[in-house]
């Protein structure tokens, strides 16, 4: 499976919501930039030996979006540092991460679930549980579905699947729902084709006739068209499993 040829600059996600490179939700009647799942100081979190080239690059992609965009406020969407607890060398990075984003926009932090029970309140400061802009409610999507709301979630870090281990981020869009694709660059993500997406989104009243697909690629927006047809047409082009050999279904965790 390839790329479509189809690809722009931004993609309209919703009603009001457009969908940039590389996976950043504008809404441009309030000029706000919303980031999910960016995962800040994961090298450092894992007890990795890498350095923390993935929080200055998202810093660095989000400064160049907030410059193009003139916004004036940008949101944080859950998930904003991989963990609490890290070292002080890694949150003295993360610290002047952030404050340089201050200098550049109002910055808003909504708590997701890895910032643990303490929410990172010594790291991060100030958290909020849910926001709401332009008529949609801004929450990370760990919690229980919020029906009968417009609603932007992160948290299930949407992706598709295009041959062996290859993927690429996705959004989801739909009147009632909006799922942002997690800008690091560590997650595979969870494939929007599954079964067990489908199953997030019918918690949600979303059925896959009523949600449409953005890959993000190349530093363009990749429209796909339908969920609904995109499931068909990769159930179709799957080999036929083996008759003979059960297949388990996956657990999923909170998320990727």
């Amino acid at each position: 499976m390839t790329l479509p040829s189809l690809a722009t600059a931004r993609h309209a996600l919703a009603d009001g919501v457009i969908g940039l490179w590389p996976g950043v939700a504008w809404l441009p009647a309030s000029g706000v930039l919303i980031v999910a799942d960016a995962h800040l100081a994961y090298e450092d979190v894992i007890g990795g030996a890498l350095p923390l080239w993935s929080t200055a690059e998202i810093v660095a992609s989000v400064t160049l979006l907030r410059r193009s965009t003139a916004a004036r406020e940008i949101v944080f969407l859950g998930d904003i540092v991989h963990g609490a607890r890290m070292s002080e060398g890694a949150a003295r990075r993360v610290r002047a991460a952030l404050d340089a984003l201050r200098a550049e926009a109002e910055l808003t932090l909504v708590a997701g679930n890895h910032e643990g029970r303490s929410r990172a309140f010594a790291l991060l400061g100030a958290t909020a549980e849910r926001l709401e802009r332009d008529g949609w409610l801004l929450v990370h999507g760990d919690g229980a579905p919020q029906l009968g709301t417009r609603t932007i979630i992160g948290h299930l870090h949407p992706s598709i699947r295009l041959g062996g281990a290859t993927y690429a981020p996705a959004f989801v869009g739909s009147d009632a729902l909006v799922v942002l694709p997690a800008l690091t660059p560590y997650s595979s993500g969870l494939d929007c084709c599954s079964d067990d997406f489908r199953a997030v989104l019918g918690a949600w009243n979303v059925r896959p006739e009523q949600a449409h697909v953005a890959a993000i690629g190349g530093e363009f927006v990749h429209p796909f068209g339908a969920l609904s047809t995109l499931r068909s047409l990769l159930r179709e082009a799957a080999p036929r499993a083996n008759p003979g050999r059960k297949r388990r279904r996956k657990r999923l965790g909170p998320d990727r």
